[in-house]
């Protein structure tokens, strides 16, 4: 018999300054059946004294965990999972700012009899930047559209960083895995093997929670498109490459989205993306946006073709 409902586990790296999204939203929550824990994956900004305050107010039922050094988001996810007294599991990630009845809302998905994953589809909240005007809010609403419009066979792919499935599915699936070292892939892993494993995956538009993003430069999202590009290797090693289709985009788009790919590394999509942002307001809006578009598809495609380019700790 669990102590809690639910266990909400929050991976953390250089979160100093955000963690007061989802701790603050966790405080005014209407179900008070829960426990929170923390992961601190190598403290490189003193998010352990932030936590700290939280515990010492009393409002919520919140612990800690602290890695001496990094250990990657798989490592940190596992360890929280790992130590939940709660039937149920919750993966809110740093940035994101819950309503009031997330808990509930999750909670309310297992109640049956049948496993279920349960996800709830990030509403990013973007700075006013060149990326956000062109690309970033653009682009985050088609993502939701196509989220909720997809098939029940393919919701496991948005398994994200709002989550939940039961401590007994998670412990049956082993966990996440740690092959996926550096950045993305570990989550939507985790949701394929779930729905391999005969969950109804879930996605509830009363889910969607506010995500104060990293990505809020072209750079910056071109340099996690190629490592998550990288990453989707370890899928495809693991699974097999039919669950996801054909990486190669096609058609004269694609002739370019190859050809640059060629000469994406970090270093140069992080001066071409910072180039892009300086001339966005300056040319054709539609331009901008293909633009935009152009180095972070190369990006993720060179992290598919040449993931030995995305080797560094993320």
């Amino acid at each position: 018999m669990s102590t809690y409902s639910a266990a909400v586990i929050i991976p953390t790296r250089g979160g100093a300054s955000k963690l007061h999204y989802p701790l603050d939203a966790l405080e005014q929550q209407t179900e008070k059946d829960f426990q929170v824990i923390v992961v601190i994956d190598g403290d490189i900004d003193d998010s352990a004294s932030v936590v700290q305050r939280y515990i010492e107010r009393s409002t919520l039922n919140l612990s800690m965990i602290v890695f001496d050094e990094n250990r990657g988001r798989v490592a940190a996810l596992n360890a929280g999972h790992n130590d939940a007294d709660a039937d149920v599991l919750i993966r809110c990630d740093d940035d994101l700012q819950p309503a009031p009845d997330y808990i509930a809302q999750h909670l309310s998905h297992h109640r049956g009899e049948k496993e279920v994953g349960v996800i709830g589809i990030y509403k990013n909240v973007l700075p006013d930047t060149p990326y956000a005007r062109f690309y970033g809010r653009y682009r985050d609403k088609k993502f939701r559209q196509d989220a909720y419009s997809c098939p029940s066979s393919r919701q496991w792919m948005y398994w994200a960083g709002n989550v939940s499935m039961s401590r007994t599915l998670f412990q049956q699936l082993g966990g996440y895995d740690e092959r996926y070292r550096l950045y993305g892939w570990e989550d939507v892993d985790m949701g394929y093997r779930l729905y391999q494993a005969g969950a109804k995956i879930v996605i509830d538009p009363h889910l969607a929670t506010h995500h104060y993003v990293a990505a809020t430069t072209t750079a910056s999202r071109a340099k996690r498109a190629l490592y998550s590009g990288a990453a989707r290797n370890i899928f495809v090693d693991q699974h097999g490459s039919t669950a996801l289709g054909s990486p190669k985009p096609t058609g004269v788009w694609g002739l370019a989205v190859r050809s640059i790919a060629k000469l994406s590394t970090e270093t140069n999509v992080k001066y071409v993306g910072n180039a892009i942002d300086t001339v966005a307001d300056k040319i054709p809006p539609r331009l901008a946006e293909k633009l935009i578009s152009l180095i972070v598809e190369s990006a993720s495609y060179a992290g598919i073709t040449h993931p030995q380019r995305a080797q560094k700790n993320f």
